[in-house]
């Protein structure tokens, strides 16, 4: 009997998370990517410089790397597999979640442009928006997270449309093919932080969106011992990108990179285990007495559920609620959780609480939070990886303490 060997491109996110679309030989015969740390690389003589600096100017390679700001063995591994999980053409990686926001959305911007946002996307996102991009001379409008609101709002000079799918913290979930459709009918560029979601559970690509963005600190690396984000998309849509990390040089260094790439061999059993939590999760807290109002995609009472059924292979663990009552029965319940940490952040292995009006918006006005949502007892959740039962255990025992 013969076999036939099963093709790259058929490869699933487990498998795309630890070998890429292919094998890739490594210093030594190492099993591992090793941790090339240096920050330059030498050359035997002028001659080999004349050689590389000429072959680069000609578009071809004879070596990979000249200097740490430009790129990293390491590195470069890692933005291989973070690309063949995507089913991108290339990955680039910065320092953290942010700064592949706000140099993506530098390099593409155009001067007396036009970007539109959506609303409920994240807090620094938002103020790079409404604070900063103005300085540049660019245009911004703020949108509900909707096709129809998204379509409405553009203008002639409107060149980039950019959200998030889930956003955050209502897990609102964007018709994306609807977005493309009029994205493209107006030549409008779409990038999409897709970090709730991850490639595991949407293809933003592969809906024909544009750009996609995470931030790898989440759900890639999985552990809460990192920072890095990452944009993703063609290669050469990526080129000028790369010319502005080259001269940022906001990248995440070796180490980095090796432990991110050591969270994409786990990503596929991590993903599995963060959406079966979630959904269960979910459910137990729709139905507690204690519990007021729950946003999670996975169920039918969201806004977006049928939007995330079609689109969506999981939902993730990140759950919103409003805890029954106001700031006081909030911050009891936050406070009598055992297993769940205060610190924001999500996608990793320990479980953590946050009360959303003190964590991440405390030094806005109250008219305002509460304008954009941000009650006082909005609290979101995002579960880690330990046992479900201990998990609803906890949050049971919690809410039964208000």
């Amino acid at each position: 009997m013969t076999y036939k060997r099963k093709r790259a491109k058929d490869w699933k996110p487990s498998t795309l998370g630890i070998h890429g679309r292919e094998r890739v030989a490594h210093a030594h015969f190492s099993v591992s990517t090793p941790i090339v740390q240096t920050s330059n690389y030498y050359f035997d003589s002028t001659s080999d410089v004349y050689e590389f600096m000429k072959a680069k100017s000609e578009g071809r390679t004879i070596r990979e790397h000249e200097y740490g700001r430009y790129g990293n063995p390491t590195q470069q591994e890692c933005e291989r597999k973070l690309a063949a999980v995507e089913g991108a053409e290339r990955a680039l990686l910065f320092s953290t979640g942010m700064s592949a926001v706000i140099l993506t959305l530098m390099t593409y911007m155009r001067p007396k442009g036009h970007i539109i946002f959506t609303a409920d996307c994240y807090r620094q996102t938002r103020d790079f928006a409404t604070n900063t991009l103005s300085r540049f001379g660019i245009e911004v409008s703020i949108v509900e997270p909707a096709a129809d609101a998204i379509e409405e709002a553009i203008r002639p000079n409107t060149n980039i449309i950019f959200t998030e799918s889930p956003t955050n913290p209502y897990l609102r979930v964007l018709d994306l093919h609807a977005i493309v459709k009029i994205a493209r009918k107006r030549k409008v560029t779409t990038i999409i932080d897709a970090t709730l979601a991850t490639p595991y559970n949407i293809k933003p690509l592969d809906m024909g969106v544009d750009l996609v963005i995470h931030s790898a600190t989440k759900y890639f690396g999985g552990h809460n011992d990192l920072l890095a984000g990452v944009t993703l998309g063609k290669r050469a849509l990526l080129d000028d990108l790369y010319k502005m990390q080259r001269m940022v040089g906001a990248m995440p260094g070796p180490f980095t990179c090796f432990l991110l790439e050591r969270g994409l061999k786990t990503f596929g059993l991590r993903m599995e285990q963060h959406n079966r939590a979630g959904m269960a999760v979910a459910r137990m807290l729709e139905s507690h007495p204690k519990v007021e109002k729950v946003w999670y995609p996975g169920l039918a009472s969201h806004p977006d559920h049928a939007i995330a059924g079609k689109q969506m292979k999981g939902f993730g663990s990140l759950i919103s609620f409003l805890v029954k009552g106001g700031d006081r029965e909030a911050r009891k319940f936050i406070d009598s959780l055992e297993l769940f940490l205060i610190t924001p952040s999500l996608g990793g292995s320990e479980s953590l609480v946050t009360q959303m009006s003190m964590m991440s918006f405390f030094d806005y006005p109250e008219e305002y939070r509460h304008n954009i949502g941000i009650v006082d007892n909005l609290v979101r959740i995002a579960l880690g990886l330990e046992d479900v039962g201990d998990l609803t255990s906890d949050l049971e025992q919690a809410l039964g303490r208000i």
